[in-house]
């Protein structure tokens, strides 16, 4: 089931090769149906110290692993994505630090899971989550949107916006702290990642909790390496999808994909034009494994079709300006095809 992902040398790409196979792929589509978080999922995850691959392994195994996984069950890899981001943050502290002395190994190990809730305050445009200095650190108002893991994740990775327009990040406790509601969120695919909507009324955020407060940067929400990381999920249904359809140029365009977003890591222009094509792969192979499949896959609960619905997610989440608009030109519907 995995021939189509990317080779990469390295004993994590084998062990997530092993629970892909043995924890994920099996009850991806029994998962998927039941609307549930994956704790088992994960827990297999944790036992096989992937939750610390940020830190260990480089950027291309991290890739290749989350393409891996994602082949066999986007819904846990998705939830487990989000805790990478906040591991890197974390670790790229200074040795001596009290933030990356507490949390780092238990991240590492999986022992404190993290989820992030960084689209009301780190992204372009006004900001939705605001923060405001108060005694002991900082308050938190407004919204972060979207927060995947919910219920099985300890630690929220936050980003708010403060008066002078900076992005406070640090980390809040998910125990659903006084003045936090949240409002679970119903998704075309990956309905189990239990994501939320969360609306914040003068949240604490301790100031040791904090690990930066900074501008928010030039192309927030292009940045080349977390657009790679979303483009792996897609990959990795892409080749899922290949592989059902069986043998055909699609694959060599898989692979060309694959380098190009490699090759986008140094370019951001190439990465924008990148991820959208990947987008537009992952469409055409979930419809060639569709009518590959038949009457079949139009069943309801069938692998096909949960994977028709993840390649449509998959071509929504995390799309920003520039990149939906490089898709839309890829699938007809631009500007320039009115």
């Amino acid at each position: 089931m995995l021939a189509c992902c990317r080779a990469v040398d390295a004993p994590a790409t084998e062990t997530a090769r092993r629970v892909a196979r043995e924890h994920l792929a099996p009850v991806a589509t029994e998962l998927d149906l039941a609307g549930v978080a994956p704790a088992e999922q994960l827990d297999a995850l944790a036992g096989a110290g992937l939750y610390g691959i940020g830190v260990e392994e480089d950027f291309a195994t991290v890739c290749a692993v989350i393409e891996i996984l994602a082949a066999a069950c986007l819904t846990t890899t998705f939830v487990w994505t989000q805790h990478l981001g906040v591991l890197l943050a974390v670790g790229s502290r200074p040795e001596g630090d009290p933030l990356r002395a507490e949390w780092l190994e238990p991240l590492s190990r999986g022992e404190r899971r993290a989820g992030t809730a960084f689209t009301g305050g780190a992204l372009p445009g006004p900001p939705l989550l605001h923060a405001t200095q108060a005694d002991g650190g900082w308050r938190l108002d407004g919204t972060a949107p979207w927060i995947s893991g919910w219920g099985v994740v300890d630690v929220l990775y936050v980003a708010g916006r403060d008066p002078e327009d900076r992005v406070v990040w640090g980390l809040l406790d998910a125990a659903q702290p006084r003045g936090l509601v949240v409002e679970p969120l119903e998704l075309l695919a990956v309905d189990a990642s239990a994501t939320v909507r969360a609306d914040f009324d003068a949240v604490p955020l301790p100031a040791e909790r904090v690990t930066a407060v900074e501008p928010l940067p030039p192309g927030a929400g292009l940045r080349p390496y977390a657009i790679r990381t979303h483009a792996a999920m897609a990959l990795g249904v892409a080749g899922r999808c290949c592989e059902i359809a069986g043998a055909s140029p699609l694959d060599a365009e898989l692979a060309a994909c694959r380098r190009e977003l490699d090759a986008g890591l140094d370019d951001p222009e190439a990465m924008v034009a990148a991820r959208a094509r990947v987008a537009g792969l992952t469409l055409r192979a979930s419809a060639a494994a569709l009518v590959g499949t038949g009457a079949g896959g139009v069943v309801a609960g069938s692998e096909v079709e949960r994977l028709g619905r993840e390649a449509l997610f998959l071509a929504a989440f995390g799309l920003r300006a520039p990149i939906r608009a490089a898709l839309l030109h890829r699938l007809g519907a631009g500007p320039e095809h009115r």
